[in-house]
């Protein structure tokens, strides 16, 4: 079982870049958690993606050399679904939405992959929390981006 949740149903097993393909998967997903079940969905959906993603990476990489093997996604799930949030609290008609949900996806991978500031520092931390820690960063940075994006277009 935490295989399957480390790898988000066997996302992570995609090959090139398989972040960027659990962070695809996630916007997805995510785009039907927030139309389906709203911000309390979305809300939900990132405590238990990071619950179950520190368990399912502490289970995975238990003694293992690799700390954060490519294979794990979850963090990059919980990541992006933390980058969509307000996208949750402030929806917008779909022509324009769309936009947000690229801007949305490409800021958290910009600082998933780029690391900067505290991205870094908890890139460079070992364990699984640092694991889940870098990502829901970058994705609270993506998500300032949004929001501030936002509000200056509306």
């Amino acid at each position: 079982m935490s295989h399957i949740i480390a790898t988000f149903f066997y996302i992570g097993h995609l090959r090139p870049a398989p972040g960027t393909w659990g962070s695809l998967a996630a916007l997805l997903v995510g785009f039907a958690i927030i139309h389906t079940t709203g911000f309390f969905g979305l809300c939900f959906a990132i405590l238990a993606s990071f619950s179950l993603g520190w368990w399912a990476t502490a289970a995975q990489t238990k003694g293992k050399v690799d700390h954060d093997p490519s294979e794990i996604v979850i963090d990059e799930v919980a990541g992006q679904w933390i980058s969509i949030f307000p996208l949750a609290i402030w929806p917008q008609q779909f022509d324009i939405s769309i936009l947000y949900w690229l801007l949305a996806f490409g800021a958290f991978r910009m600082f998933d992959i780029t690391k900067p500031g505290l991205v870094g520092w908890a890139d460079r931390q070992l364990g699984p929390l640092a694991v889940m820690l870098d990502d829901v960063i970058a994705g609270i940075m993506a998500a300032a981006v949004i929001g501030l994006v936002m509000f200056i277009l509306s």
